[in-house]
C-alpha cells in the first residue's frame, strides 16, 4: 500500500519527495477531502456541527501565484525551482501539480535566456551573481500575467533586450517588474521596485469586482474557490443593507468589496500599505462609494472604535495563519456587533479565537471547511458566531431600547 502511494507521488511529480509543498500529493482527491473534513470536524464539534466541505471540481494548477527561486546547482549550471522543506536548497522543478502552467513556462523561458544574457543567479554564500528569484501572478477571469524578477542590485545589463526576447517567447505577458532586494533575508522581496513594462500591476475578476494586484499586494491564490468562500462569509453575514460592517485584516479589500451591495457602510482595516493602496484603487475602479480603507493594525483600530462609542453591526475578519491578537478579540467584545464572521486559514488557531470569543459573549452558529489548497494539509473555513442576548435583550425591550453589552466573564476570570 505505501510503494503504490510513493509509486502515485511520483508519476504525479517527480520532486515530490523533496519539495514537501503536496504532502497529501499520493492520495487520491476525494480521500483528501474525507481527512480533512474529519479532522476540522474532530476540532470543531465543541462548537457546533460543520457543512460538508467545499471542494474543487478541477483541483490541479489553481495556484495564481507562482514563486521560483533561482541558484546552481554543483557543475554550475543555472537551476530554479522550490526550496526543499525547511532548507534553501533548490529542489529543480520545471512544471508544478498545482501551479498555473503559464507561470511554470515563463520560469523556464526566464532561466534559458539567463545564460546568454550572461546573467548569473545570486549565490546566498558568495553574494555574487544577480538573479534570485522570480515571481509570476496571473489573472484567472482577465488571463493577465506580471513577472517580477527579483534582483539582488537594482542594474539590470541589457534589461531593454532581455524585455524584449521574453515578450517574444511569451507575448501574453502584460507587465514586467524589477524588485530589488540586497538585504540577507529569507523574504522573497525587497522594498524597492522598477516598471520596466507595462503597468505594473495586473487585474482579476472576483466576485463581479474587478480587483488591482500588484507584486506585495495579498490576492486569494485560488480564485476559483475564493469566490465560494466569498459566497459563504456573504451567506453566513445575511447583510440587508442597513448594516455597518467592518472588513479587518482586508488585505485590497476582496472580502469587503464583495459585501458592499449589501450594506450602508463597509470599513476596511489593514496594515499592508501596499494593499491598502490598491484597496483604494479598487473601490474606485468598482464605483464603490460606500466603503472606505484604513492602514492600521486592527486590533488598534477596533480598540479605537470601542473608545470613541462608535458601533458595528457586522466584523467580517480574516487574520493570518498566526490568527487574531488578544486585544483584536478583546475589542470585538467591546464594540459588541452583532455577527462576527470569521475566515481562516488555520483551525488551530481558530479554536483557540473562538474560545476567547466565547469569553467575550459570542456562540458558534455554523461553520464549513472550503478546500483552498488541494493536496496539501491545509484547510480554509468559516465561521458564523453570533452575540448572546442578555435576559433584558431577549425581551428585545429595556427601558430606552437600546441593545446592553453582553456581561460575561472577563478573561481572568
Amino acid at each position: 500500500m505505501a510503494a503504490n502511494s510513493s509509486d502515485n507521488k511520483t508519476k504525479k511529480c517527480p520532486a515530490a519527495s523533496r519539495c514537501g509543498g503536496c504532502r497529501w500529493i499520493g492520495k487520491e482527491y476525494q480521500e483528501q477531502l474525507q481527512a480533512k473534513q474529519a479532522r476540522f470536524r474532530r476540532l470543531m464539534e465543541p462548537y457546533c456541527r460543520p457543512e460538508e466541505m467545499i471542494g474543487m471540481e478541477e483541483p490541479e494548477h489553481y495556484r495564481n501565484k507562482v514563486h521560483a527561486a533561482f541558484g546552481e546547482d554543483k557543475k554550475h549550471n543555472i537551476i530554479s525551482g522550490i526550496y526543499e522543506e525547511k532548507s534553501h536548497r533548490i529542489v529543480p522543478v520545471d512544471s508544478c501539480l498545482i501551479e498555473d502552467s503559464r507561470a511554470d513556462r515563463i520560469i523556464v523561458s526566464v532561466r534559458g535566456l539567463l545564460q546568454s544574457f550572461k546573467i548569473r543567479p545570486y549565490n546566498e554564500d558568495t553574494g555574487y551573481g544577480l538573479l534570485r528569484h522570480v515571481l509570476v501572478r496571473t489573472g484567472r477571469a482577465t488571463g493577465q500575467i506580471m513577472v517580477v524578477l527579483v534582483l539582488a542590485s537594482p542594474v539590470m545589463p541589457s534589461k531593454n533586450h532581455f524585455v524584449e526576447a521574453l515578450l517574444k517567447l511569451h507575448p501574453e505577458i502584460t507587465t514586467i517588474v524589477i524588485n530589488v532586494n540586497n538585504r540577507d533575508t529569507s523574504m522573497v522581496l525587497g522594498e524597492k521596485e522598477q516598471v520596466i513594462y507595462g503597468r505594473g500591476y495586473i487585474e482579476d475578476e472576483l466576485c463581479g469586482r474587478i480587483f488591482r494586484i500588484s507584486p506585495k499586494s495579498f490576492y486569494q491564490v485560488n480564485a476559483v474557490q475564493a469566490e465560494k468562500l466569498y459566497g459563504k462569509v456573504l451567506e453566513y453575514a445575511e447583510l440587508t443593507g442597513r448594516e455597518t460592517v467592518v472588513d479587518a485584516y482586508c488585505g485590497t479589500g476582496t472580502i469587503g468589496m464583495a459585501a458592499a451591495d449589501r450594506a450602508r457602510r463597509i470599513i476596511g482595516v489593514e496594515l499592508n500599505p501596499d494593499a491598502v493602496r490598491d484597496a483604494r484603487s479598487n473601490a474606485k475602479r468598482n464605483d464603490v462609494r460606500n466603503i472606505e480603507f484604513y492602514r492600521n493594525d486592527a486590533g488598534k483600530f477596533l480598540t479605537h472604535m470601542a473608545e470613541q462609542g462608535e458601533r458595528a453591526d457586522v466584523i467580517l475578519m480574516d487574520p493570518p495563519r498566526s490568527g487574531s491578537s488578544e486585544e483584536f478579540l478583546s475589542a470585538v467584545g467591546k464594540l459588541a456587533p452583532g455577527k462576527v464572521v470569521y475566515v481562516s486559514c488555520n483551525p488551530d488557531t481558530l479554536v483557540r479565537d473562538l474560545k476567547y470569543l466565547k469569553k467575550q459573549g459570542y456562540e458558534v452558529q455554523k461553520c464549513v471547511a472550503v478546500d483552498m489548497f488541494p493536496f496539501t494539509e491545509e484547510i480554509e473555513s468559516v465561521c458564523l458566531l453570533s452575540r448572546r442576548k442578555t435576559r433584558c435583550e431577549s425581551k428585545d425591550r429595556c427601558g430606552s431600547g437600546r441593545l446592553l453589552p453582553y456581561q460575561g466573564r472577563t478573561e481572568k476570570e
